[in-house]
This record gives C-alpha cells, structure tokens and sequence, in this order.
C-alpha cells in the first residue's frame, strides 16, 4: 500500500510540469491550436495605442540661480562720526523723503554751533561799533576836524570787521548744516531694509546704515560660469522660475558685464524684472532659466520613457517583414519640453510610438495598432462579454 502511494505521488510530479507548460504555451502561442496546414498558430498581436513622433521647436535652456534686487535702492551711510541714540522705523516700514530714520548724538556738534553763534553775535557788536566810529569820523573829517589819515583807520576797521561777521556767518551756516546730518532721513520713498545697527552703536561715513528700496520694478542678478559666458548678449530670453517651475515672470538679458568675478569666475548678468503687484521681494532667490537658441527636434511624452538600469528607453511600432512589432529604442533625453522630453537620440520625426500596454511588450513582440477611440471601443466590447 505505501508503495503504491509513493508510485502515484512520482506520477504527478512528472505530468504537472508538462500540463503547466502547456497551458503557457496556449496563452502565449495557442497551444494546441493548428493552422489549416497543420503547424502552431502565430502569436496573436496585441492592440497598442500609438503616437506619431511629431518634430517641435525645442529651446536650448539653462538654469542659474539667481537674486532679484531693487533697481532704485539707496545705501543709506552717516555723513558724520557718532552715536547712535535712536531708531526711529523698523525693517520693512514704508517711508517718504526726509522723514528720519535714525539719530547720532548731536550734543558736540551743538556745543560747536552755538559757539560759533556766539562768536558771530560778538563780532556783529565789534561791527556795529566800528559802524558808529567810521560815521563819526566822516562827520569829523567832513568838518575839518581829524585828518584823512583818521578817517581811513576809521574805514578800514569798520570794513574789517564787517568781514569777519560775514566770514563766521558762513561758519555758523556750515555748522547749522551739519548738525542735520545728525539725523539721518530717507532720501526718497521707499520700504527700509535691514539695519545691522542698534542704539549705542558707533558709526563712522563708512557705515552701513540701513538701505531704502523703492517697490516696482527688480533686476534678477545672474552669474554665468565663464564657459557659458561668452554666448551671452542683450536680448536673450530669460524665465524665472519658483521651486515648483512655475513661471514668475518672462523677461530679458538688459545688461552683461565686461568683467569676470575673480571669487566666483563667473560673468554678471542682469535682466529687469517688472513687479506690478509686488509678489516678488528683494534680496529673493529664483530660478532663472536663460534660453540660448533653439532647435526643430522630436519630443516624447515622460510617461511613455521606461528607466532600465539608469538608462531610457521606449517602444516603437516597427513595420517588417512578418508584420508589425514592438521595438525597444534606446533614447538619449535632453531637457523636458512641458510634459514631453526632448530626444536628442534614439527616436525620429514620424516613428510610430507605442503609449499604452508598454509594461507588458518585449522586444519583437507583435502589436497591432489601433487609435485611442478603437482601442477603448475593443475593451468595452471585451468587458461584455
């Protein structure tokens, strides 16, 4: 009885691998089936979708990461060496011409004005004097008097002294301009950027103190590397791009500079960015992709390329001998166009490509073609019945 038990489980083992095969080989290849001179049927061909490989106009771009700055923005710096006493606005606040933005301690330059104020007021009284004692002296002179000789000191004494008075006028008018630099306004409207000063602070003319920006219009600052550098020139299309590729604003090179950066050895570009609405900042970073030239090439949709092993490749329906087969095309990809890659290699205008069932073909495989509107037509009669 064990015997018989062991004999016929050997049995099955030996006849389940031939009954799976040829139940693969009746879905792959109709086994079993003859044709009308006795050998296997063909494979049937599989209904694909196919596109005509279309040639398009394809942009030669290249991305750089760039600053938007104001194309009106003061740098606020003293006039005068100080203290700083007071800030009187805050990054950010929306300012008008002449209104103040901080205050140096202005008690020494007080102290000299008033000095010199007084001094005018002395000499003024040294003038008048003199005035009284030359109109007395003509008198004198005129009645035979004095001499000419005191009549001139008289002259000379009242013109020196009218001199001096006007000479520490100009002074007092000297000091009384600077000790209005000691508060330092705004030099025309605009937003206040950052001020790296606090109060207690001192500062000398070569201190930042803050900068005032006027809203509108930008300049998007781009440094090219010196090997792209020289395809640079005015007019050349730029797009600024946010973190999601989305188009900020559509503009064009309006500047190149004639030198390198020698930190960086890369070339200043700039090109004016309009801000009607103010939805870009100052001091923000945006992609800015600069087009070069462009080029008629055929393009794929990114749904339709496979990655194998890092490398790209697509189905095409290839008309031969025995009929119509599935391809593999090796394709080498430049930038995406939209929702399409641009092919620099593998496909040409006019290749039938296959877009729909590409997971289950292989190379050879015998495909049938047929338009969108057929091939959903063919699922839904399947599905019914």
């Amino acid at each position: 009885m064990v015997v018989l038990e062991q004999r016929k489980r050997l049995l099955r083992r030996a006849v389940m691998p031939g009954l799976l095969g040829c139940a693969l080989a009746a879905a792959l290849a109709g086994c079993g089936e003859k044709t009308s001179a006795g050998g296997p049927a063909a494979p049937q061909a599989m209904p694909v979708q196919v596109q005509v490989v279309q040639a398009v106009r394809i942009p030669d771009t290249t991305e750089y990461l760039s600053t938007l700055k104001s194309r009106s923005a003061a740098a606020i710096n003293p006039q005068v060496e100080g203290q700083i006493v007071k800030i009187f606005v805050k990054s950010g606040d929306h300012v008008t011409p002449g209104e103040p933005l901080l205050q140096i301690d202005p008690l020494k330059q007080e102290a000299t004005l008033n000095s010199q104020q007084a001094s005018l007021a002395a000499q003024q009284a040294n003038m008048r004097l003199s005035k009284v004692q030359l109109d007395r002296a003509q008198k004198l002179f005129a009645a035979g008097v004095i001499a000419k000789q005191d009549f001139d000191n008289a002259q000379s004494a009242y013109d020196a002294a009218e001199a001096q008075v006007k000479a520490l006028e100009q002074q007092v008018e000297q000091q009384s301009v600077e000790l209005r630099y000691y508060k330092v306004s705004a030099p025309a409207e605009g937003i206040v950027g950052d001020i790296p000063v606090h109060v207690g602070d001192r500062v000398q003319v070569t201190t930042l103190l803050t900068t005032v920006d006027l809203p509108g219009a930008l300049e998007a600052y781009i440094y090219v590397p010196t090997d792209r550098a020289g395809a640079l020139r005015l007019g050349l299309p730029v797009r600024l791009l946010d973190v999601d590729g989305k188009t900020l604003s559509e503009t064009s090179i309006t500047f190149v500079s004639p030198q390198v950066e020698t930190d960086t050895q890369t070339v200043l570009a700039k090109a004016t960015v309009e801000n009607p609405r103010e939805k870009l900042r100052i001091a923000q970073q945006v992609r800015a992709q600069i087009t070069w030239n462009s080029h008629d090439g055929p393009v794929i949709p990114v749904l339709t390329v496979q990655r194998i092993n890092g490398q790209a490749f697509a189905f095409v329906a290839s008309k031969e001998a025995n009929g119509t087969v599935a391809r593999q095309k090796h394709l080498t990809l430049g930038d995406t166009v939209g929702n399409d890659y641009a092919v620099l290699d593998g496909l040409k205008p006019g290749d039938h490509l296959i877009t729909s069932g590409t997971q289950f073909l292989q190379d050879g495989m015998p495909v049938m073609e047929m338009p969108a509107d057929a091939k959903q037509s063919a699922s839904n009669s399947a599905g019914t019945h």
